[in-house]
């Protein structure tokens, strides 16, 4: 046995050669994808190296006193450390930079159309992370009020005309039970337009309904019509605006424990109907409305899908500006790296609005058609 001190000058002594790096990386891999720990014979077969057995044991016993490897059980094979993780995530992302910044480039080059480009970001996530992405179109998110427009046509009957942030438009015929003058009518304007201008949903409380309606008198009736309005047309953008793209489904495949399957088949089809991602999306921007911003983690039970309740979810908010916004995701076992999948988080929500901030990439299609429209 050597001494304390004897055994604090031997890793001080080792160094991270080039051999023990590839070692050290195969053991990583491989853990990730099985979940068991690593013994010398499994990197025998898993690496280049052409090393024997005894060869990969003594550099294993060499990483384990360096800290980047672990041994859970005397019997077992080692399994990565905090610090193992550390240094390949690190030069994990350093590695993947030049890709990225290659990929922006042609992205930009070859289109200008946002669909294209989300679809490209996805695919880039999952391969880096081999694990199932998924990241949703840009929409609006807490849209204001912009403008309220009463106009009388008249004595039993108002055009109420809402205006959304984004130049979203709703109007409809309003029938009243009494008749209404131009003088009332104006009065409503002023009131509705001071009180809820600026304003999102979720800042409409149930203080200031009570508030305005008490202002509005024997008119409550239009005041309930108008707040409904602007419910139903916030409520309308944002559903009908979750576009989800998806990709990596297949890396379910490489966890055994998401792997049997009836729960890969429920997970498969999950992935594949996007009206559950979206719940789940929706679930998470309300967290996120109730002040847990930042990125989210959803552990097993935690999650809102009954299918994904074997799984974590991560999620990311990324912002184009301009009140743009989407939400970008990792779906992976309970065993995922979660630093590595933070880490590209980060990497993907900052590149993504730099991106488009630096080079106004936008669907020219979609800014047509949203200067004013109807839903």
């Amino acid at each position: 046995m050597l001494s304390a001190n004897k055994q604090r000058k031997r890793v001080i002594a080792l160094e991270l050669t080039e051999r023990k790096r590839k070692i050290l990386y195969a053991i990583i891999r491989n853990y990730l994808e099985t979940g068991e720990p690593v013994g010398s014979r499994t990197i025998s077969k898993y690496t280049d190296l052409n090393l024997s057995s005894a060869t990969i044991r003594n550099e294993m016993s060499d990483l384990e006193e360096m800290g980047y490897i672990i041994q859970p059980h005397t019997s077992a094979g080692r399994i990565p450390s905090d610090k193992g993780y550390r240094l390949y995530v690190n030069e994990l992302v350093e590695e993947k930079t030049a890709q990225v910044s290659a990929m922006n480039s042609l992205m930009i080059a070859k289109t200008n159309r946002m669909e294209e480009i989300l679809k490209q970001v996805v695919r880039l996530l999952a391969s880096r992370t081999n694990y199932t992405t998924m990241i949703s179109a840009p929409s609006y998110r807490g849209n204001k009020v912009k403008f309220i427009q009463l106009s009388r046509l008249n004595a039993r009957q108002l055009l109420n005309v809402v205006v959304i942030e984004g130049n979203v438009v709703k109007n409809h015929i309003l029938d009243l039970d009494e008749e209404i003058s131009e003088e009332q009518v104006l009065k409503l304007n002023l009131l509705l337009n001071t009180r809820l201008n600026g304003l999102t949903l979720a800042d409409i409380n149930l203080g200031l309904i009570s508030n305005i309606k008490e202002e509005a008198g024997s008119h409550v009736q239009v005041v309930n019509d108008v707040l409904d309005t602007i419910a139903d047309v916030i409520r309308a953008e944002t559903d009908e605006n979750m576009e989800i793209y998806t990709s990596g489904a297949n890396n379910i495949f490489r966890y055994p424990e998401l792997a049997d399957t009836e729960r890969a088949s429920m997970l498969i089809n999950t992935i594949e109907e996007k009206s559950i991602l979206a719940d789940f999306i929706k679930d998470s921007e309300q967290k996120e409305q109730s002040g847990e911003t930042g990125i989210k983690v959803y552990i097993g039970e935690e999650g809102p899908v009954e299918s994904m309740k074997d799984c974590s979810v991560v999620t990311a908010t990324y912002e184009l500006g301009d009140g743009l916004q989407g939400t970008i995701g990792i779906i992976g076992p309970k065993r995922m790296d979660y630093e590595k999948v933070m880490n590209n988080l980060k990497s993907f929500k900052v590149s993504l609005g730099q991106l488009f901030r630096d080079n106004r990439v936008v669907d020219q299609e979609d800014t047509e058609n949203g200067k004013a429209r109807e839903p």
